[in-house]
C-alpha cells in the first residue's frame, strides 16, 4: 500500500473508532484498488452517522454514473432536518461526470454534512484540487492491493486484531487460497469461526483445510516446500494433484513459483554480502515469517545462483506454454508435472 498496509489498517481502525464515538469529518475520500478498507470505513460511517429515524430525511446515497458534481454539491449544501447532521454518500464516484468539480464544495464543506466519496478500483489525482481539498479539510483513505508475499503477514495481523493466533503455515495456506482478496479472507474467517469450538484462540493449517474447503495436497505452498527440500517423489505427486484440479491455471501456478524462486535468489544475494544475517534482515529480504527460514536455508543449498536463474528461465518458458503457446497436446496436469521434473533436475 502507499503507506504500507499496517499504516492503512491503523488509520482505518482509528476512523471506525471515531465514528462509533460520534466523531465525523465533513468529507471522506475513500479510494484505491483494494476494496476491503474502503468498504470498512464507508460501512462504519453509514451505520453510525444517523439514527434509523433520521435517515429518511437526512441520508442520500447515490452512484457516480447517475449524478454529476452539481447534483452532489446541491445535496451536500442542504441543512439537516430534525437531526444534528446529514449524510451524502457517492458510491462508484470514479464514474461521475466532472468529479473534480467537487473540489469547489470540499474547499469549504459544511460542518453539518458528512460527504463520503467512494472510488472503487480508482484513485483521485493527487496533483489536483479534489484530493488536496479533502486532504486539508477531511480524510483521505487510499487502499492499494497487497503483494502476494505480504499476505501471510496481513493475515497474521488481521487475526491478532480479532484476538486470534494463526499458525504461519495456516496463514500461508489461507493466503494462497484467497490470493490478495482481503474481503475473501474476512468472509472465510467468519465462516470458519462459526464451526470451530467456542473459545478457540489458535487456528492451525488443519482448521483451514477442514473449514475453508482446501487441501494442502493441492497447494502450491506445499509444492514449493518440497521443491526447496528437493523431495522429488512428493513434489511430483503434488504437482500432479495441482495440475488435475478443476480450477487449476498454469499462469497462476507459474507466478507463485516465480515468487518463491525470486526470494531464493534474493536470499542468495544477501548471503553473498553477509554470510550470517540476523532474523530481522532475513525477514526484510524474504518477506516471510521466521517459521520458514529453515526452508529457505535448504533452498539456497539446493539451488545455487546459477541453478536458480535456470529455474526462473524455465518458469518464463512455462508461463508462455500456460497461456497457449507451443504446448502440443499436453494437458495442464502433464505440463505441471513436466515443469516440476525439470526444476528438480536442474
Amino acid at each position: 500500500m502507499a503507506k504500507g498496509f499496517a499504516e492503512t489498517d491503523t488509520l482505518c481502525r482509528e476512523i471506525v473508532s471515531e465514528v462509533h464515538s460520534g466523531v465525523f469529518k465533513p468529507v471522506y475520500l475513500l479510494m484505491g484498488d483494494e476494496s476491503y478498507y474502503v468498504d470498512m470505513v464507508c460501512d462504519a460511517i453509514v451505520e453510525n452517522c444517523l439514527d434509523e429515524s433520521e435517515r429518511d430525511f437526512n441520508q442520500t446515497i447515490c452512484y457516480g454514473a447517475d449524478v454529476d458534481a452539481e447534483t452532489v454539491i446541491t445535496a451536500a449544501r442542504r441543512y439537516p432536518m430534525f437531526s444534528e447532521r446529514q449524510l451524502v454518500v457517492v458510491k462508484e464516484a470514479q464514474m461521475m461526470r466532472g468529479i473534480e468539480d467537487l473540489a469547489l464544495y470540499c474547499q469549504k464543506p459544511l460542518e453539518s454534512t458528512v460527504l463520503v466519496i467512494v472510488m472503487h478500483g480508482a484513485s483521485a489525482d493527487k496533483r489536483k484540487s479534489l484530493y488536496k481539498s479533502v486532504a486539508k479539510n477531511g480524510v483521505v483513505v487510499e487502499s492499494s492491493v497487497l503483494r502476494d508475499y505480504e499476505m501471510p503477514r496481513w493475515i497474521s495481523m488481521y487475526y491478532q486484531k480479532r484476538g486470534l493466533q494463526i499458525a504461519p503455515d495456516a496463514a500461508s495456506l489461507l493466503g494462497e487460497y484467497a490470493g490478495t482478496d482481503l474481503n475473501k479472507i474476512a468472509i472465510e474467517t467468519d465462516k470458519m469461526l462459526k464451526n470451530l469450538p467456542e473459545g478457540t484462540v489458535e487456528v492451525s493449517a488443519s482448521d483451514i483445510e477442514r473449514n475453508v474447503g482446501i487441501s494442502r495436497q493441492f497447494s502450491i505452498f506445499e509444492l514449493t516446500r518440497e521443491l526447496s527440500m528437493k523431495n522429488s517423489a512428493k513434489a511430483l505427486r503434488i504437482a500432479a494433484y495441482i495440475g488435475s484440479a478443476a480450477k487449476f491455471a498454469m499462469p497462476m501456478a507459474v507466478s507463485a513459483l516465480f515468487v518463491h524462486f525470486y526470494r531464493i535468489l534474493k536470499y542468495e544475494a544477501l548471503l553473498m554480502q553477509n554470510p550470517h544475517p540476523g532474523n530481522d534482515m532475513k525477514a526484510r529480504v524474504l518477506g516471510v515469517n521466521p517459521y520458514f527460514f529453515g526452508e529457505y536455508d535448504a533452498a539456497v543449498r539446493n539451488y545455487p545462483m546459477k541453478r536458480c536463474m535456470a529455474v526462473i528461465a524455465l518458469l518464463k518458458e512455462y508461463d508462455f506454454k500456460g497461456k497457449g503457446g507451443n504446448t502440443g497436446e499436453a494437458t495442464p496436469a502433464e505440463l505441471m508435472v513436466e515443469l516440476t521434473a525439470r526444476i528438480l533436475n536442474n
